[in-house]
């Protein structure tokens, strides 16, 4: 049921920023000494940023996106699965469990 889905958040410090036409996730306040640099992220990351910072469920950013994107649902998974992979991996990524 979608009361059992987990909550998803990233790190709110962490901002989203447009350099040169590129999308990057630019750590600021106290983070910045947390992460490494900058992440690059494309267009489909940056959606999923921006509802990441509402908090949200990996299922409602496989519905919202695949509203949004012409893609198919696996294909669409794996980048998502991906995307939130490397934020865990960088940290930014907080999970209710």
């Amino acid at each position: 049921s979608v009361g059992m889905e987990k909550i998803i958040k990233v790190e709110e410090d962490v901002v989203l920023r447009e350099i040169a036409g590129e999308c990057f996730l630019i750590p600021t306040g106290k983070t910045v000494l947390k992460y490494n640099g900058l992440l690059q992220v494309n267009p489909l990351e940056a959606e999923l940023w921006e509802m990441l910072r509402q908090g949200t469920s990996l299922e409602q950013l496989v519905q919202t996106m695949m509203n949004i994107y012409d893609v198919q649902e696996s294909a669409l998974r794996e980048d998502i699965q991906e995307f939130l992979d490397k934020l865990r991996e960088s940290g930014m990524l907080m999970e209710d469990e």
